[in-house]
């Protein structure tokens, strides 16, 4: 827990810390869960200016954000494409992977924000980043290169600054 005893539980590397340790978490683990949604159309009445039902009885079709089991796409249907005409990335690599990576994301983030083998689970982190890098070089996806290139700096600076971990269940 306290790999410093001379620094203080509030000191600004620790509230450094705890902040990129956060939204490294919280990233991570709602990627993680949206890799569950998916959306189901559902009908409801039509509305007024004034926000009641529609007099005439009208319904419209509205499309609702969803999640569950059976939405699970680990890669948006705009990739699938571009990844399965890769020879670099056979089926028997991307099947596994794609299988494991939003469970790992929801996994990575809990211990994480619980502060559970934080320096493990950020090299972990770092490597899945890695990975998904690669993948992008791959289809040409500079965008995503360069905000999977951000994400790989802030895992480097929280390891860094790891000695300042504070508010843990497990130490490093």
């Amino acid at each position: 827990m306290n790999n410093n005893p001379k620094s203080p539980l509030l000191s600004a590397e620790t509230l450094g810390f705890f902040v990129l340790r956060g939204w490294l978490g919280v990233r991570a683990l709602l990627t993680g869960i949206e890799k569950f949604s998916g959306t189901k159309t559902v009908t409801e009445a039509l509305l007024g200016a004034d926000g009641q039902p529609d007099p005439s009885g009208a319904m419209v079709e509205v499309d609702k954000k969803v999640y569950g089991l059976s939405h699970y796409h680990a890669i948006p249907e705009s990739f699938q494409t571009s990844f399965s005409n890769q020879p670099l990335m056979p089926d028997f690599l991307m099947k596994p992977f794609c299988w494991a990576l939003g469970p790992l994301l929801i996994i990575l983030g809990l211990t994480l924000l619980l502060g559970i083998k934080t320096r493990l689970s950020l090299a972990v982190q770092g490597v899945l980043y890695i990975m998904l890098t690669s993948g992008f070089i791959l289809i040409n996806q500079d965008a995503g290169i360069a905000w999977l290139g951000i994400h790989i700096v802030l895992i480097a600076l929280a390891l860094k600054w790891e000695k300042y971990n504070r508010l843990t269940i497990t130490r490093s």
